[in-house]
C-alpha cells in the first residue's frame, strides 16, 4: 500500500487493479480527497510496472463502470485498468459455435 497520506482525514483510500491473463495485481493507494482516477493510476506505479499499458488508449472503470481519467475519487473506490479485447466477443462466439 502506498501510504503518502496515511492517517489524514482529508484523504481517500482506493484500490487500483490490473489483470493480465497470468497475473492479477491490486494495489491500495492513499491520495488527497480531490484526487482523480488518473492520479490514482499514476500513484499505483502500474504504468511503470506494466509497460504494455498504453496511456493513449487507456480504458478504466470504477467497480465495472467505465469512467474518464478525470473522474473524482470516492473513498473505497476500486479502479480497474482494462486491457484491449483481443477479438470482438461476437466473432469469438461465432467461431466457437462453428466448431461444435
Amino acid at each position: 500500500m502506498v501510504n503518502e497520506y496515511d492517517g489524514d482525514a482529508s484523504v481517500v483510500t482506493v484500490e487500483v487493479a490490473y489483470a493480465k491473463p497470468d497475473e492479477q495485481v491490486i494495489v491500495a493507494v492513499n491520495l488527497p480527497k480531490d484526487a482523480t482516477v488518473g492520479q490514482a493510476i499514476h500513484a499505483s506505479g502500474f504504468l511503470t510496472r506494466f509497460p504494455d499499458i498504453d496511456q493513449t488508449t487507456l480504458t478504466v472503470g470504477v467497480f465495472g463502470a467505465v469512467v474518464k481519467l478525470d473522474q473524482p475519487l470516492t473513498d473505497g473506490d476500486r479502479i480497474e485498468i482494462y486491457r484491449p479485447l483481443r477479438r470482438d466477443p461476437k466473432d469469438a462466439r461465432r467461431i466457437r459455435a462453428s466448431k461444435q
